[in-house]
């Protein structure tokens, strides 16, 4: 690994760690160490990267604010290449946005609102950046990235850069293509439209209140960690269960929404990964339905 970090440091790619804790770049403050961090300054660094990545044949992953992962304790195999600061331009052109996959996703709704824009009011609370948003198509009250998305620029592993138009994309729920290729959203073009400035500001606050409300964010979480199994929903299931409040080592179901385990002490990923399993051997057992993670597990092997 010291002879490829050599070779990304001679390349000027970006910041470059070895053996980097995982536990500082996600939102559960949970996870072992990268063989190799990589935060590239800007689009042609992260083009790099992906050069010495395929040369050298190494397992990779992106993430962006780490949002929606469980990163095993053992850490992970290879290069974690974070989105971050330097890939996070913005530019509004009348109606449309053409912003960097490390935005984050919440400053540019806020931002945006403040503009008269509407169309990300449905944002407003959720955590994440921009490329994590379209690698997921995260959604909220009735709305997604799919509706919004005109065309990702997406860095596909064999090293090429093209944009994808929305149709291309595959979105479904929570879902998308890039899931599926292991692409990286670098930059995304999203349609908005004018609207009333008081009255987008109010829907978005009213529903960043509503997350504050109802959400456990004054603990260390990685927001929905089950996909609604429609037409039922996650949260209200393990509610019906009785099992808010379950707790294994660190990792506790929250209290006050189902659907979130919260880091009450030092958790680990072993902890998460157990409450996961029993919420689904109980509701399987209880009601005959499949849950399935939202978030994405990071195992050690690649």
């Amino acid at each position: 690994m010291k002879e490829i970090i050599n070779e990304l440091e001679k390349e000027n790619v970006g910041k470059v760690v070895g053996k980097e804790p995982l536990s500082k770049h996600t939102t559960w403050k949970i996870g072992g160490p990268a063989d190799i961090f990589i935060e590239p300054d800007g689009i042609d660094g992260l083009v790099k990267t992906m050069e010495i990545i395929n040369k050298n044949n190494l397992p990779w992953r992106a993430i962006g604010r780490g949002s929606n992962l469980l990163v095993d304790d053992d850490g992970v195999e290879g290069a974690v290449i974070k989105l971050g600061q330097n890939i996070s331009h913005l530019e509004i052109e009348g109606e449309t946005l053409r912003v960097g996959g490390g935005y984050s996703f919440i400053k540019l709704a806020t931002i945006i609102s403040k503009e008269g824009l509407s169309g990300l009011e449905f944002a407003g609370g959720i955590p994440g950046t921009v490329g994590g948003a379209v690698f997921m198509n995260a959604g909220a009250h009735g709305s997604d990235m799919s509706n919004i998305l005109i065309e990702a620029r997406v860095l596909f592993p064999d090293g090429r850069l093209e944009w994808v138009n929305n149709e291309d994309m595959n979105f479904s729920y929570r879902t998308s293509r890039l899931q599926k290729e292991k692409g990286i959203c670098v930059e995304a073009k999203l349609q908005m439209k004018q609207g009333d400035k008081k009255s987008i500001v109010e829907e978005m606050q009213g529903h960043k209140s509503y997350r504050r409300e109802t959400q456990p964010w004054n603990y260390p979480c990685a927001g929905s960690v089950f996909r609604n199994p429609l037409p039922d929903h996650a949260g209200a299931l393990i509610e019906k269960a009785g099992l808010k409040g379950y707790q294994v080592g660190g990792a506790q179901i929250s209290e006050l929404h189902g659907n979130f385990i919260v880091n009450v002490n030092e958790a680990k990923a072993a902890d998460v990964l157990a409450i996961i399993k029993h919420v689904q051997d109980t509701i399987r057992d209880r009601y005959q339905v499949d849950m399935n993670t939202e978030v994405e597990l990071v195992k050690r092997q690649a």
